[in-house]
């Protein structure tokens, strides 16, 4: 049962030696979204859900850095992120 919300995906690409910041490198709606969210799992990208930070970062275009206020979110995605490259290191 759907709640008749479109899927929303944004994707990120943090490089602590060439960017001081995460960049937005895609995003979409619907098809896209889905499209962004299967790339990320054929390429063992972990895929973070957080509705309330896509609809912050929606307003970013493709290849702009994230703002100062949204580092804290990002930052617990990160952390998310990491947490799971440590598992998976691990088995």
């Amino acid at each position: 049962m759907s709640d008749g919300k479109r899927k929303e995906a944004i994707a990120l690409k943090y490089n602590e030696d060439h960017h001081d910041a995460p960049k937005v490198i895609a995003k979409g709606k619907g098809l896209i979204a889905e499209d962004i969210i299967n790339s990320a799992g054929e390429h063992d990208i972990p895929v973070y859900e957080d509705q309330a930070l896509v609809e912050l970062m929606s307003e970013l275009n493709i290849n702009e850095t994230i703002p100062e206020d949204l580092y804290q979110a990002v930052a617990e995605v990160f952390a998310f992120i990491y947490q799971l490259d440590k598992k998976y290191e691990k088995s």
